[in-house]
């Protein structure tokens, strides 16, 4: 599952707490430093691959024309192009290799600033930052079926993609989450 913009800085913050649950790394600086690590790191990917599919859409639109005369199927050939193109924005579209790749990248990022110090493998830490990722993304989507049930029970009915929806959404997205231990 693709990461959003929008659920960054609870990842980071997920990240962040699992660490210091973790009893295996000591925190030179506390919470907050590591999460905005994580949060740079992971903002800077999902920006990445926005910009590879904004190239992707582009050369679509560009042959419109072919592709419909073709009877081409869009989202394949979308795909196909986001394929050839991913390592051009060093874009890893196999998610599981991916959220491994970043997880290596923030745990670096977190050494390297001497934020954390451990005494256990690397892997361990990698593998812990790695799980906070997947985990928070499992959440997120049992997450929304228990906050789209919890706004239909409201009595004034809320239409997605309002203003007034959406800020609804995140106050109860973050109720959820401070319930849960994620924030």
């Amino acid at each position: 599952m693709k990461i959003s913009l929008k659920t960054i800085p609870h990842i980071a913050n997920k990240i962040a707490i699992d660490l210091n649950k973790s009893d295996v790394v000591k925190m030179t600086k506390g919470l907050e430093p590591i999460a905005k690590e994580a949060e740079k790191i992971l903002s800077h990917d999902a920006k990445q691959e926005m910009a590879l599919e904004e190239k992707t859409h582009q050369i679509c639109e560009a042959n419109e024309e072919e592709i419909e005369f073709n009877l081409v199927d869009e989202r394949q050939l979308f795909f196909m192009i986001k394929k050839k193109l991913a390592p051009e924005f060093g874009v890893i579209l196999n998610y599981e290799e991916r959220y491994s790749d970043i997880s290596h990248k923030i745990l670096d990022e977190l050494y390297e600033e001497d934020l954390i110090h451990f005494d256990v493998t690397e892997n361990r830490i990698k593998n812990i930052i790695y799980n906070s990722i997947t985990s928070f993304i499992t959440e997120a989507s049992e997450l929304d079926n228990i906050i789209m049930d919890k706004i239909k029970t409201y009595k004034k009915r809320y239409i997605p993609g309002t203003d007034e929806f959406d800020i609804l959404y995140e106050k109860i997205y973050r109720e959820e989450l401070t319930r849960r231990g994620m924030e």
